[in-house]
């Protein structure tokens, strides 16, 4: 293995997260090249948790833009702090101060407001920038940001051309909902997670729920891997998972009982319709299998 790639598995294990050869190849590119990430893949698969942790392993602030329909660029970039400016223009009308002075102090950065996409510029080191969902903006903020990745500066009318000294590290992450257009995909490194094999869950409910134990870690990890094979309209992901074998803990339990299961299921299974699959004679198969498939 390539001396780099260890260097960065084994940073990502010391801050919690359990990676795999693609993701640290993927990652030490992405800062090495300087280039965004595009990072998809089903909900819950630990797409947002990576940009957190890379911002964790280089020692910067993560900045986060959550995307959602209708975000347009003036609210992912700056606005002018109102209530602010118009105290300021009350207490100068009584100074006779000159108007062309009054306007350029009121449109001056002590009223400009930062949102995400200015700050991740602005900032004295370079920040972990995650752009998060982006599959939920529409085409034209698409090209917003195109057009923001390829040159970081923006122009703010008041006030000139603001340029990043410090690029910022990217992170954009997709549940697919939408394609993403072909112009940012190739502006993009990519990288795709899927669920995680058995080994590696099993390994992230030992990391994340250590008092779980390995037995009961062992056929949580079997359970849910079972219940992805079924023809779910939400298979759970891992962030389900280990909100499943924590209920589990606090319920005291050491090993899979189809009663526990079945009283826990609303922190695996989000659709009604999953949880009328797996009810009855589906669940004690379930829980049967796990917990043999678990046995030594």
């Amino acid at each position: 293995m390539n001396p780099e790639i260890e260097a960065v598995l084994e940073a990502l294990e010391r801050e919690g997260y359990v990676a795999d050869l693609p993701i640290a190849t993927a990652l030490h590119l992405a800062v090495g090249m300087g280039k965004p990430l595009l990072i998809e893949g089903d909900a819950g698969v630990g797409k947002t948790e990576i940009a957190k942790v890379l911002a964790r392993v280089l020692g910067t602030e993560l900045i986060r833009l959550q995307c959602y329909e209708g975000i347009d660029s003036q609210t992912a970039l700056y606005e002018w702090n109102y209530p602010r400016q118009m105290l300021h223009l009350k207490a100068a009308e009584g100074r006779g101060q000159d108007p062309e002075r009054l306007e350029a102090s009121i449109f001056s950065r002590e009223y400009l407001l930062e949102r995400p996409l200015l700050r991740a510029i602005t900032r004295p080191a370079a920040p972990v920038l995650l752009v998060d969902e982006i599959d939920r903006a529409d085409d034209g903020f698409e090209a917003f940001l195109l057009e923001l990745l390829s040159e970081f500066q923006v122009s703010v009318p008041e006030l000139g051309t603001i340029r990043a000294e410090h690029p910022p590290h990217v992170v954009l992450t997709s549940n697919h909902t939408r394609e993403i257009g072909d112009a940012l995909r190739r502006r993009c490194l990519y990288l795709y997670i899927e669920h995680p094999s058995l080994e590696k869950e099993v390994r992230i409910i030992r990391a994340k729920v250590p008092r779980a134990g390995e037995g009961l870690a062992g056929q949580a990890g079997r359970f849910v891997q079972a219940l992805r094979e079924r023809p779910l309209a939400k298979p759970p992901g891992v962030a389900e998972t280990l909100d499943w074998t924590e209920a589990l803990v606090r319920l005291r339990a050491t090993a899979l009982e189809p009663e526990v299961v079945g009283q826990t299921l609303g922190c695996l299974l989000k659709d009604r319709r999953d949880l009328a699959e797996v009810r009855g004679e589906a669940l004690l198969s379930l829980v049967e299998r796990a917990r043999a498939e678990a046995e030594p």
